[in-house]
């Protein structure tokens, strides 16, 4: 009998035995190893894809509603007003500072500043479809719901249209109201707009300004349904939105896109002297700012005049990914995130670092991009930011 036959019959010795799953072993962890690093991968991949996408949609309709902003709004007597103002959906204008007092002011932006938090950014449009017609109140506005004006409004004041009843001296008080009947079925003589029906969302039944006849204007913003006053906001990871033309937005704002942390804004004034300043002839920034400043040099920080002098707007966003990456162990074995990773001696991140236009300074920002109520470690995320200028045509298009 051959022995050698025998002793291969038995099987694997067990030298063997242990060779063969050691091979095992070294393939499973190679393999894993590979699908590790492939879904990592991917995970950075798809994240970026992901703030690529929520980044550039919020962005895109941010910008466009700036490029909007101010039609209709643009004469020097309505703008910066502070304004009073009614919807019965509730929408509220923006506050802002105006020497250490709050006012509320028709303007095509107004910022309100988070700190290092998302800033709320405003943004004004009339719906008129000439533009801001006007006309001149004859007699005095002691309260009621009719004012007199000095013509037949035919043809471009409506039934439903937004007024704005402004003082021909800057910086007093204005009032809105919509019109609530026809002005075609009003007697020639005295001429009124009648605003005072509740039946019209933007009424409270009278004005609750009293206003001078032959130094007031009515101004004309367009159907109330065409009044496009938005505000942007994030909270929480998503980009929102309240506004005037958007069903059920005008109270509770509506989320747009998702994965957005921060929206900041900065106003661009031009601060050339008072006899350069020539909106007509052109616009230049001067100066980068988050919050109101003197831009006219009249002594009075967030003045109507200020707000004529926003000429343009830096907006950026900072979008993550939807899922956060894994953890990986550092030398010391603890588990730490590095998707996002801190500059080192330096804070985390800062936005608006560019000086654009050339020779005008940068106004850098700092942000905190973790999100409220999220257990996940802030820098366990990837992030894109976005950042662009929009210049305000229409400061340029005055009356």
């Amino acid at each position: 009998m051959n022995l050698q036959l025998t002793r291969r019959a038995r099987g694997f010795s067990l030298v063997e035995l242990m060779v063969s799953v050691v091979i095992g072993l070294l393939a499973i962890l190679f393999a894993t190893r590979i699908m590790t690093d492939g879904e990592r991968n991917k995970d950075a991949a798809m994240g970026g894809s992901d703030s690529m996408q929520n980044g550039m949609l919020a962005m895109f309709q941010i910008s466009a509603d700036a490029e909007q902003a101010g039609f209709g709004l643009n004469d020097p007597l309505i703008t910066g007003c502070n304004t009073v103002f009614s919807d019965s959906q509730g929408y509220e204008l923006a506050p802002a500072q105006r020497d250490g007092v709050t006012v509320r002011p028709l303007a095509a932006a107004v910022i309100e500043p988070g700190g290092e938090g998302p800033d709320r950014l405003t943004l004004y449009a009339g719906g008129a479809t000439g533009g801001a017609t006007t006309l001149r109140v004859t007699q005095n506005y002691v309260g009621g719901n009719t004012i007199t004006v000095d013509r037949l409004p035919w043809g471009y004041f409506a039934l439903g249209d937004v007024i704005v009843v402004a003082p021909e001296q800057m910086g007093e008080n204005c009032a809105m109201a919509q019109i609530s009947v026809d002005p075609a079925t009003q007697p020639p003589s005295p001429t009124q707009l009648q605003f005072g029906s509740v039946e019209q969302r933007f009424n409270r039944g009278q004005l609750d300004v009293l206003y001078d006849g032959n130094t007031t204007r009515v101004f004309n913003l367009g159907p109330g349904a065409r009044l496009a006053f938005h505000t942007w906001s994030v909270d929480k990871g998503y980009l929102r939105l309240r506004a005037t033309d958007m069903a059920g937005a005008a109270k509770d704002s509506q989320a747009v896109a998702d994965n957005i942390v921060m929206l900041k804004a900065q106003y661009g004034f031009d601060t050339r002297e008072a006899t350069d300043f020539k909106p007509g002839l052109g616009t230049a920034v001067g100066e980068w700012s988050s919050e109101m400043i003197d831009a006219d040099g009249d002594g009075v920080s967030g003045g109507a005049g200020d707000y004529g002098r926003i000429v343009a707007l830096r907006i950026a966003v900072v979008a993550r990914a939807k899922n956060p990456e894994r953890p990986v162990a550092d030398a010391d074995g603890e588990a730490v995130c590095k998707a996002t990773v801190e500059v080192e001696n330096q804070e985390p991140v800062y936005l608006f670092n560019s000086a654009q236009p050339e020779g005008v300074e940068a106004a850098p920002l700092k942000v905190d991009l973790a999100v409220e109520g999220d257990p996940v470690d802030w820098q366990c995320y990837r992030y894109r930011v976005f950042e662009t200028i929009v210049p305000l045509r229409n400061a340029g298009w005055r009356n």
